[in-house]
């Protein structure tokens, strides 16, 4: 057999690192908050097109010397189109925008194409369905996993969900950054990449307690992930390599999104070995849980 790696053999360790981190993200929920963006806020949106292309930084110092400092400033398809998010509701904001604009640069004025405001009954209303939708996958998903191995391990992989989704919305509240629905969609792709990477392992750990009868539960987890790591550092590896390019190269538009599956990706990959595995040590699970035992025969069975 392979080397084993003793992946449990610091999980009192492990347990602390994830109990300090936890608790700083949901002191920091509690405290500061998410930042929510204008998606679920409420503003003005405010589409602009340029005679000629137009760098994003001067559009942002243009507006913040005209008092629109909160503005957020994205670029949208063409080099020449800007997207401009602002809090109020002002009817004749988009107006006011473009000709502040077209008064600091005359030489290259910015038409409006046009101007949405979302209200913040909206916002609320996303803000709502977007938790409930999170906290139907973690059921969902409880009952999957409860159906497909046993109720160990759903307790198990939830453990390991809510944990990747608590660290990444703690990242997010403690360094303020903005919390749009790209983001929340992020949030929810982590969920189920996240469970992917479980999944894989749990398999292994039943299929051990078949073939590894006299093993005990932390032999057999240390054995079982051993033996996923491999396909486990090559698929968060390379999905961790495609979300740093979608960071550098995707625009302001993508970077609040491909951050979030950063560190829900990293998150993620450390549950799946610390948080769902320790879960099923906690709960003591056995061989006799996976597999019922033979029910003994009667002596009316052995009658022909």
């Amino acid at each position: 057999m392979k080397r084993v790696i003793n992946f449990m053999g610091i999980r009192r360790v492990a347990f602390i690192a994830t109990l300090a981190l936890t608790l700083v993200s949901l002191a920091s929920l509690a405290i500061r908050g998410l930042n929510f963006g204008l998606d679920f806020t409420g503003g003005t949106l405010i589409e602009l097109t340029y005679e000629r292309p137009v760098e994003l930084a001067s559009v942002r110092a243009k507006l913040d010397e005209a008092g629109y400092g909160d503005a957020l400033v994205q670029s949208f398809g063409a080099t020449t189109d800007v997207l401009v998010r602002l809090q109020g509701d002002d009817p004749q904001l988009g107006e006011k925008v473009a000709a502040a604009l077209r008064q600091s640069a005359a030489d290259n004025p910015a038409t409006v194409k046009r101007v949405e405001f979302v209200g913040p009954a909206v916002g609320e209303e996303l803000r709502d369905q977007g938790g409930l939708g999170m906290l139907l996958a973690l059921a969902g998903i409880l009952v999957y996993v409860a159906f497909r191995f046993q109720w160990k391990f759903g307790c198990g992989a939830v453990l390991s969900l809510f944990h990747d989704v608590i660290i990444t919305l703690g990242v997010f509240s403690f360094f303020q950054i903005p919390f749009d629905l790209t983001v929340l969609a992020a949030v929810l792709a982590i969920i189920g990449y996240s469970l992917n990477d479980t999944i894989v392992v749990f398999d292994r750990i039943r299929e051990n307690f078949r073939l590894l009868r006299k093993t005990e539960l932390i032999e057999n987890i240390n054995i079982s992930t051993t033996q996923t790591l491999l396909r486990t550092m090559a698929t968060s590896v390379s999905t961790l390599l495609a979300v740093m390019a979608l960071m550098l190269f995707g625009g302001e538009a993508l970077w609040g999104f491909s951050l979030a599956l950063f560190i829900g990706v990293a998150a993620g990959t450390y549950s799946s070995v610390y948080i769902a595995n320790l879960t099923l040590v906690w709960l003591k699970l056995t061989r006799d849980d996976l597999i019922p035992p033979v029910a003994e025969e009667t002596e009316a069975d052995l009658r022909p």
